[in-house]
């Protein structure tokens, strides 16, 4: 006769314990360090695991989930605090992604050591933390019976729980590769069909006879009668970091005992046990997490997205949760979990931010230590919303002019919205290999985007085009001078020093004929301080790249975000192929020129920006290895066939093209010089243009304007100190702390020193090396560069960000081209170059022609 349940969410107790892994909070690596952190806690309430990297926690028994949360935060408020004073954090995720298996034994006890000598391979590799969650069934066969019944509806709670995409350094391209790890133990897993209490302890006790296990806590079921109190346990979650969705966990599991408690004291049968088919839905659920498709158990095997296999989940426990008194809380912390999506994914997301796996450790540490929420909140929205923040150029208080149909377009989508259109980003970059590498690393990046679009107001881009169209102009002028009589110098303009203490002066440089235009594509980069001035930064006239990224950025915009409302007045990137083709064929020496990209490859921090820019201007993309010079002229080798080269699009560097083999495995370099001096052929841009970039040279733009230009600087400057000239010299050492100081040959934001941002020994450093060589440093003073929104992943945050201009210039004039490049500097930092962890906007520039 069945026993109905009272109302009295008492009788099912709660309780919960998690794993803690211990990271170095230097290293972010995984440290077999949790005794010392063990040593000042109390064992009743703290205990060791497995392996010395891990700290294990034990709530105290509650009958409410807000008593259970309450128990969680505090034992890892406890935890945490005495970790951190030890320079370690804790991390409650299934998986952390720095690890040395090395350096991380076993603790050392009898039965541990037992279980090494037996299991090898699987004890050193059970870097994987969980979370427990016990409900109070004091009757064993209840117990059983109710294991058994819970078992369909594991796969959704698992993947509400995954929190561990990285194994051993790599992306595993799981949401749970602790349940890969888990699954291996020979006694993981579903059960089996059991009746009773009697049945379960035949199945332990034959499994310590087989000499598979050596004690009833082995038993590493999904779901089991507890092995030390009288509760139903779930075992197959990872550990969570954020405190609620343990919580959620935990309200499911309690409603989902209930359920099944009510169905045993009915006398229903058990579900009909399908044991490949639960296998497929529980690995299911470890792949995919919240953002894929989960198998409909009971109902269906086929599949259905995650966030409706939840929503069908919580709807059919409501009368069991409203029994409980949990209906509210844990419908609120479901939409929050599908809003924010599952660990899983935001720890992907930290990665891909900057290409760094310390920002995922670092994630998951503050993530950790913050705990939840406060009790009885309500779950925060899913929304996103404006800020405001002096200096900012869409919220300095009322929102910007040219953002008001952008901002509700955006809001309106919700962080929900917006990481799913991270994810399509993402898809449409791989699918065309949007990416660049970076040093020392060997796998290459997706190139960072914002989802927020940068906007210039068409006054603005109208006095940014005629300003650098003059600085260009200006700097060619240099360049043909500067190899040639020097007049600058004669004239008392620039000091000689200045050029002939440049490390990028070379004698390559001499070898262009002085009416020809040097610089046929530079990269101009400008910041808008916070009262909204527009002044240069830096001139990029060797090989600037970001011209095809910059168009990329478009097609992604208009591809992932259609419903963002663009203004009329909104400058087309279509045709920047055609400009910059016009302009780099504007200085060949015969008709009907043969132009081609010349890269070093797939190797190339840029490939991509190659390959595209080659095919939108109808050209080839060549390697040093295609070409060759015979006769004084260049040529082109592909397919046994041999083509004329008349111009070259350098994409690398001059030491690098002097020294890469040509067709004939022998150097190019010197050929190459031998056609350049004799005329017939083009590169751009020229040789030995680096000088162009000198930051001591920067300093005098502004006079070269007015030199070769007779004209006045329509573009501002940020005031510059040359450390080669003692007065300024002796200022900057005593203002180092409030200046920008670069070496005069850095680029991509190499060995700049932000003052106010330096520690004492930086600066320490800096002031020994100005000293020793003051000519090969400038000083700057610090610009307070605007900012601009970005999508963080849960809502908008203000970046500091540049604008890279492009110039081509042809034989008769200089064209700015329709596409710029918007850099953001991460967070924290005023550096913006992708190599640093910065990212890029699609940049809207307003004034159609």
């Amino acid at each position: 006769m069945e026993s109905p349940l009272p109302d009295d969410p008492g009788l099912l107790t709660l309780g919960a314990e998690e794993e803690l892994h211990v990271v170095d909070l230097t290293t972010r690596e995984l440290v077999p360090r949790a005794p010392e952190v063990l040593d000042r806690l109390d064992p009743e309430h703290f205990s060791a695991e497995l392996h010395r990297s891990v700290v294990e926690t034990n709530t105290p028994v509650s009958t409410t989930l807000d008593g259970l949360r309450e128990g969680i935060v505090a034992r890892r408020r406890t935890a945490v605090g005495v970790a951190e004073s030890l320079g370690l954090g804790l991390i409650a995720a299934g998986t952390v992604p720095l690890v040395d298996l090395d350096a991380l034994p076993v603790t050392p006890t009898t039965r541990y050591r037992r279980m090494l000598n037996e299991y090898q391979m699987l004890v050193r590799e059970q870097l994987i933390c969980g979370a427990q969650v016990h409900v109070g069934v004091p009757d064993r066969d209840e117990a059983v019976s109710v294991a058994q019944r819970v078992s369909p509806s594991l796969p959704v709670l698992l993947a509400l729980s995954t929190s561990s995409p990285f194994w051993m350094g790599e992306d595993s391209g799981y949401a749970s590769a602790r349940s890969l790890v888990w699954t291996r133990w020979p006694t993981a897993g579903d059960s089996g069909a059991l009746h009773s209490a009697e049945e379960f302890d035949v199945l332990v006790n034959d499994l310590i006879a087989s000499g598979t296990i050596s004690d009833p806590k082995m038993v590493y079921f999904d779901v089991r009668p507890s092995a030390h109190v009288p509760t139903v346990e779930l075992r197959v979650t990872d550990a969570c970091p954020d405190v609620d969705t343990v919580v959620l966990l935990a309200g499911l599991f309690r409603a989902l005992v209930r359920r099944a408690q009510e169905e045993h004291r009915a006398g229903k049968p058990l579900p009909p046990a399908r044991p490949p088919l639960h296998r497929a839905a529980m690995w299911r659920a470890a792949r995919s997490g919240l953002e894929g498709d989960l198998l409909d158990l009971p109902r269906s095997p086929v599949p259905v997205p995650a966030a409706l296999a939840v929503e069908r989940l919580v709807g059919e426990l409501r009368p069991h949760l409203e029994a409980l008194g949990d209906w509210e809380q844990v419908y609120d912390l479901s939409v929050r979990a599908l809003a924010a999506g599952s660990s899983a994914s935001r720890q992907r997301r930290a990665l891909a931010r900057r290409g760094r796996i310390a920002d995922v450790v670092d994630l998951l540490v503050a993530e950790t230590r913050g705990g939840a929420a406060a009790i009885g909140s309500p779950a925060a929205p899913a929304g996103i919303s404006p800020y405001a923040v002096g200096g900012d150029e869409v919220f300095p208080g009322e929102i910007a002019p040219e953002y008001t149909g952008i901002v509700p377009a955006l809001t309106a989508l919700g962080a929900t919205g917006l990481r799913h259109r991270e994810d399509a980003r993402d898809e449409e970059q791989r699918a065309n290999g949007v990416t660049f590498s970076v040093a020392g690393e060997a796998a290459t990046r997706l190139f960072p985007f914002d989802l927020v679009p940068r906007v210039v107001p068409a006054a603005d881009w109208a006095a940014l085009r005629s300003g650098l169209t003059q600085r260009v102009r200006a700097l060619n002028a240099f360049l043909a001078d500067v190899y040639d009589q020097r007049r600058i110098v004669a004239e008392g303009v620039v000091p000689e020093w200045v050029i002939d203490g440049s490390p990028e002066l070379r004698a390559s440089g001499a070898l262009v004929s002085g009416s020809a235009v040097r610089a046929q594509v530079a990269g101009v980069d400008l910041v808008r301080d916070a009262d909204g001035k527009w002044c240069v930064l830096e001139d990029n006239l060797r090989v600037p790249s970001g011209i095809a990224y910059a168009m990329q950025n478009r097609r992604l915009t208009e591809s992932i975000l259609p419903e963002l409302p663009r203004p009329a007045d909104l400058i087309s990137v279509d045709d920047t192929p055609r400009f910059l083709r016009e302009a780099l064929l504007a200085g060949a020496t015969v008709d009907d020129p043969a132009l081609v990209v010349l890269s070093q490859g797939p190797e190339d921090s840029a490939w991509f920006e190659h390959r595209m820019l080659a095919e939108a201007m109808g050209v080839p993309v060549v390697r040093s290895t295609e070409l060759f010079v015979e006769d004084g002229r260049v040529h082109r080798l592909r397919d046994g066939k041999r083509y004329r080269v008349d111009v070259i699009y350098l994409r690398m560097g001059e030491d690098s093209l002097v020294h890469s083999p040509g067709a004939d495995g022998m150097p190019l370099g010197p050929s190459l010089v031998a056609a350049l001096h004799a005329g017939t052929v083009t590169l751009a841009n020229a040789l030995g243009n680096g000088i162009g970039d000198d930051k001591a040279v920067y300093a005098y733009v502004p006079k070269m304007v007015e030199f070769y230009l007779d004209e006045k600087p329509l573009l501002a400057d940020v005031p510059t100190y040359l450390c080669g000239i003692p007065e300024q010299c002796a200022e900057v050492l005593t203002r180092l702390d409030e200046l920008v100081c670069k070496p005069v040959d850095g680029y991509g934001g190499d060995r700049i020193v932000i003052g106010p941002h330096a520690t004492a020994d930086e600066l320490d450093a800096l002031r020994r090396q100005i000293r020793t060589a003051p000519h090969r440093w400038v000083a700057q003073e610090l610009v307070q560069l605007s900012t601009h929104p970005v999508f963080d992943g849960h809502q908008l945050a203000p970046r500091h960000v540049d604008l890279r201009a492009f110039v081509f210039t042809g034989a008769r004039e200089s064209v700015v081209a329709p596409a710029a490049l918007t850099r953001v500097a991460p967070a924290g930092s005023m550096i913006v170059n992708s190599s640093r962890g910065g990212g890029s906007k699609d940049t809207w520039l307003l004034g159609g022609e």
